[in-house]
């Protein structure tokens, strides 16, 4: 099946002091940002890309652990930040603890090109700080329904990149996957918008061009 989707120029990433860029990977609980962020990595790696992750939970690192053991990166690429409170806290409103564990792997890693942050599960409203993130990425997906985007959350409104997950799923949720899609397009404005499958790999490609685009310049 092709995957319907609205893709636009990627934004350009601000130019920040630091050595890596900081991609920020947020949305709600189950939209499947994990499933993305362990599909992401082979495809990143296949554009000759050196790469780190951190992930946040609430009070676990149980996200950090579940991708040591899929082996895609040597464990100490992979950090875990527990946020303590709502997960959105410690992305925009306190982002200290994970610019601390970004600027860590900075000095670990002198060649690293791209950290990717991903939130821990959080609501519509959730966005990341730009003192803490270059570009970042909202995950939502067909099952939360097709109303999402008319709900105009934050999240879906500004990221630099939406993603609508688990597109396979439509015919049995009762969506109307092609709605879904103009209408999150008509809210962002033309804003960039993919639509993947990531327990198949289905489009997880584009969303690794995109960030290559955007923040490596190829």
């Amino acid at each position: 099946m092709t995957m319907p989707d609205q893709p636009a120029s990627p934004q350009p990433a601000q130019q920040r002091p630091h050595g890596a860029a900081r991609i920020g990977i947020g949305g709600p609980v189950g939209s499947g940002k994990t499933a993305l962020l362990e599909r992401l990595i082979p495809h990143l790696h296949a554009r000759g890309v050196d790469l780190a992750v951190i992930t946040n939970d609430l009070v676990t690192q149980e996200d950090a652990e579940r991708l040591r053991r899929t082996s895609l990166l040597p464990a100490a690429r992979i950090l875990g930040v527990e946020a303590g409170a709502c997960p959105h806290t410690v992305i925009r409103e306190d982002p200290s603890l994970n610019i601390e564990a970004a600027d860590s792997l900075d000095r670990a890693f002198p060649g690293l090109e791209m950290i990717l942050i991903e939130s821990g599960g959080d609501n519509l409203a959730s966005t990341f700080s730009l003192d803490l993130v270059d570009w970042w990425i909202f995950v939502i997906d067909v099952a939360g329904g097709d109303d999402i985007p008319r709900k105009r959350g934050p999240g879906v409104v500004q990221a630099d990149l939406l993603v609508i997950n688990k597109t396979d799923l439509h015919p049995y949720v009762g969506v109307d996957l092609p709605r879904m899609v103009a209408e999150a397009s008509a809210v962002r404005g033309g804003r960039a918008l993919l639509c993947t499958n990531c327990r198949a790999d289905e489009g997880v490609d584009r969303v690794a061009d995109a960030l290559c685009a955007a923040v490596l310049r190829r």
